[in-house]
């Protein structure tokens, strides 16, 4: 079977130099690069984009609420202009190194956020399209942030993902509750191929910040190649 598999980088400094990060990258067909908001800075988004293309991946940006200090993952009531500015921002900071980008992907609570709310989703495809409309935009499966990126003429990617546990109305849990991500690779390549078999997702997500997220990557690409549609 084949499918998009991505990982969102550039957002932790002792993988990029530890080598933890560029060990994912043989299993994948597309990254999510941090560029600035909840992670990453010139530095690591140069090394990142380098390794990507050295594994002829896509590229993509993966901006944020501007909140470092939480890694983007608190919910945030940031005005919808705010939100539109600081999008659009930080795709320039990663276009401006890599030339060019294939898709954007929003982080975190923001992600979480637009997911459920069609006004933030709008300022989000907002801020993307003062760069370009013709950018792939990625939200999740079956949320209303896609129908707001089509209703602006984005061309959209439903996204899944292989180490996240989800709720029974298709949201993502709360990381904060037990057992909101899956560790176990034979867990995580199994969740992907039910993604992928039932036509929901288009992209199927591993996180480069869990553990052992290597071999879930190894794990889940290995059960998509050997899947049937």
């Amino acid at each position: 079977m084949t499918m998009d598999i991505n990982c969102d980088i550039g957002e932790v400094p002792e993988m990029i130099e530890g080598g933890g990060q560029e060990s994912i990258l043989p299993h994948l067909t597309s990254v999510n690069i941090a560029c600035g908001g909840h992670a990453g800075d010139e530095r690591m988004m140069r090394v990142s984009v380098d390794q990507a293309r050295r594994y002829g991946l896509k590229i993509g940006a993966h901006p944020s609420y501007p909140d470092r200090a939480n890694f983007g993952r608190l919910e945030l009531d940031m005005p919808l202009g705010a939100v539109e500015q600081t999008v659009h921002e930080q795709i320039l900071a990663l276009v401006k190194i890599c030339g060019g980008i294939a898709h954007v992907k929003p982080h975190g609570a923001l992600y979480n956020q637009a997911a459920r709310d069609e006004k933030l989703a709008m300022a989000v495809a907002r801020g993307v399209g003062r760069f370009s409309r013709t950018v792939t935009l990625v939200g999740l499966a079956g949320s209303k942030m896609l129908d707001v990126f089509r209703s602006e003429g984005f061309p959209v990617l439903a996204e899944g993902f292989a180490d996240r546990r989800y709720e029974s109305d298709g949201s993502l849990r709360n990381r904060r509750l037990p057992g909101a991500l899956i560790q176990d690779p034979s867990d995580a390549a199994a969740q992907a191929v039910r993604l992928a078999k039932s036509g929901v997702a288009e992209t199927i997500c591993i996180h480069g910040d869990t553990p052992g997220a290597a071999m879930i990557a190894a794990a889940v690409s290995k059960a998509l190649r050997g899947a049937s549609s």
